[in-house]
């Protein structure tokens, strides 16, 4: 049986845009449906029902902002960010609207292939999240039954703050997750404004995860905006 197509709703404006994702994706194996407003972008992900979101900000009408904000008051559908806008508080509030990753224009079908292989797999991993309590990545393994961190067969012992900031990562995994998120995840709504609190013990997890804390594998930085964990081999 040939399997089944990932389904994208691209909400894009910019035919030129529209051309080259509707030929890289679809040779691909992903099925590409296209909208051209805000409003368009609701019916078609409505209709289709899809595994993905590929949106730009700039559109006639409804904003992509209000594109996300209305999508995250039902869904967890992945939403993957493609505009002009470079300036980092452009990114910062589409990412804390709720968007998972954020591609500046212009970009290569290479990145853009590999975040949506990311953002399907945290999607696949949060649909599964009550079966497996057992998150790995490359060398890292935490039982998030037991609360035990392992790096190969290394057991790592990290304070309370320094796990619960572990384990926000972990439910997000291959998201972006801004200072603010963090910080109010993390530390709670009073913290919010305390940016070098995630700094600090973003180090200290390097320190005891990283082979090479100056060249992180895992807990890489999106500079300005906040973290990420990646998944690695």
């Amino acid at each position: 049986m040939t399997k089944a197509k990932a389904v994208i709703v691209a909400i894009e404006d910019d035919p030129q845009i529209c051309r080259f994702l509707r030929t890289s994706l679809n040779a691909h194996g992903f099925q590409l449906f296209e909208a051209a407003t805000g409003e368009r972008g609701l019916v078609e992900i409505g209709t289709r029902q899809p595994e993905l979101v590929i949106l730009d900000l700039g559109l006639p009408g409804m904003d992509g902002i209000a594109v996300i904000r209305w999508l995250r008051g039902w869904s967890n559908l992945p939403i993957i960010v493609l505009s002009a806008r470079s300036q980092e508080s452009d990114k910062i509030a589409a990412l804390d609207a709720g968007a998972d990753d954020y591609l500046t224009k212009p970009f290569s079908i290479g990145e853009l292939l590999a975040r949506i292989r990311v953002s399907l797999r945290h999607a696949a991993q949060l649909a599964g999240d009550n079966a497996e309590p057992l998150f790995t990545t490359g060398e890292l393994r935490v039982d998030l039954a037991s609360r035990r961190v392992c790096m190969g067969n290394r057991e790592i012992r990290l304070t309370p703050i320094e796990y619960r900031l572990l384990t926000v990562l972990i439910h997000h995994a291959g998201k972006v997750l801004t200072h603010r998120f963090i910080l109010l995840h993390v530390w709670g709504p009073a913290y919010v404004e305390h940016a070098h609190y995630v700094r600090i013990y973003m180090g200290q997890l390097r320190q005891k995860l990283e082979a090479d804390p100056t060249h992180p594998k895992y807990l890489l930085t999106e500079t300005g905006i906040g973290y990420r964990l990646m998944y690695c081999t």
